[in-house]
């Protein structure tokens, strides 16, 4: 892992098309039909449209491993194995789990992860200037930062750095609808509006 914020991780979405994700999360396009689906490595179309709504934190780790990481699919199959995504007696869906998933990452893939219970702004910049990325539970909603924010949490994306005049955080987001919602920095303090005070940290440097 490096420490660039804006060129070193790929951007990726955890939908396979990434000019669909807007019409997607809004309803209007039902992912099964998305044409890109086996890039994800899903066994089926059915498979993919089951899973890939929640898969936001095993698109945090894809991108957090850089261009050679495995697909989105593969890495939701190891984050099984430990545990890190439930699935219930009715068939509901859950995770990302943070401590299983640290685990899977240590294991699996070699790098150092930490879980972070509570954590806040000033320690997401403090994680990041020991040279770390985070995982952080947002809002969905932080792809539309011009409304205001309606709650915190639910969500995953992936600190990167913080921006070039240290008021803000670069990260990317799993399902942002665009470019530039996909790749974005935000002031510390309106991320703040998003966050739930908690996240799971990846990388070098000392916790």
């Amino acid at each position: 892992m490096t420490s660039c914020p804006t060129c070193a991780y790929p951007s990726h979405t955890q939908f396979a098309s990434p000019d669909l994700v807007g019409a997607i999360v809004a309803g209007e396009f039902d992912r099964a039909r998305d044409p890109a689906w086996r890039e994800s490595g899903a066994a089926t179309a059915e498979e993919y449209a089951r899973w890939s709504g929640h898969l936001c934190g095993a698109t945090c780790l894809r991108m957090a491993l850089g261009p050679g990481a495995p697909s989105l699919f593969e890495i939701r199959d190891g984050a099984l194995k430990y545990g890190a995504y439930t699935v219930d007696a009715d068939g509901e869906i859950h995770g990302m789990i943070y401590a299983p998933a640290a685990t899977y990452v240590r294991e699996v893939h070699g790098v150092g992860a930490e879980v972070h219970r509570e954590l806040t702004t000033d320690g997401i910049g403090a994680l990041l200037d020991a040279g770390r990325l985070v995982i952080a539970s947002v809002h969905y909603a932080i792809r539309r930062p011009q409304e205001p924010a309606p709650g915190r949490g639910g969500h995953l994306v992936l600190v990167t750095g913080r921006t070039a005049d240290g008021s803000g955080f670069h990260f990317h987001n799993p399902s942002g609808t665009d470019a530039a919602t996909r790749t974005a920095d935000l002031p510390v303090e309106r991320f703040a509006d998003y966050f739930a005070g908690r996240g799971m940290s990846l990388g070098g440097g000392e916790v």
